[in-house]
């Protein structure tokens, strides 16, 4: 049976974006080429610039793909548990934990930000990471289970140390267990007593 046009042009993309995605985790965006992804999803390199239009393109492409993933495994994480509280720390843990791993830190953490620039970055991570977080205090302030205040500072703290712990674990032989232990100890502290 014939594929359609459309069948095509998604298995094209789908090919695209795994190859370039195993490359840049492996070894950078900077180190990889058009030319090798190409190969690699078995299609031309006119084909890759005839769907992204660029190397860049390309790699925010990818990144948007493990942006959603991470927040789909941050929302079924948080989803297993039943208490609001139990939920919030349930998907800041798993945002540590997968963010933490080598391949999704250096495309996300590391050339992301390098790469598509600050700005850009600082952009696709409100979308898919700091408006979940900035949610999900509104509503425990909602519920009184955190005391009132302003949501916005207390988001961009959160965000910025899950970030950096995610780093730091990647990059070194850090214990995720300690690493979770005191997340857990920082987010307990801003509850109301």
């Amino acid at each position: 049976m014939a594929r359609t046009k459309a069948q095509q042009r998604a298995d094209t993309t789908t090919a695209l974006l795994k190859q370039a995605r195993k490359l840049f985790a492996a070894r950078g965006y900077g180190d990889v080429g058009l030319t090798e992804i190409a190969e690699a999803a078995g299609v031309t390199k006119g084909a890759l610039y005839h769907y992204f239009g660029s190397k860049q393109a390309l790699f925010r492409a990818v990144v948007e793909t493990i942006q959603q993933e991470l927040g789909e495994k941050v929302a079924r994480a948080a989803d297993a548990a039943d208490d609001p509280w139990d939920q919030f720390v349930a998907g800041c843990v798993e945002f540590l934990r997968a963010g933490s791993r080598p391949r999704v830190r250096r495309i996300l953490l590391i050339d992301a930000p390098a790469v598509l620039g600050w700005n850009d970055w600082r952009a696709m991570d409100e979308a898919h990471s700091a408006r979940h977080l900035r949610e999900a205090l509104a509503s425990l302030i909602e519920a009184e289970i955190l005391p009132p205040q302003p949501i916005e500072p207390i988001t961009r703290l959160l965000s910025g140390a899950m970030n950096e712990a995610a780093l730091w674990l990647a990059d070194s032989r850090a214990d995720l267990s300690e690493a979770v232990a005191a997340l857990t100890d920082l987010l307990e502290g801003l509850r109301k007593s």
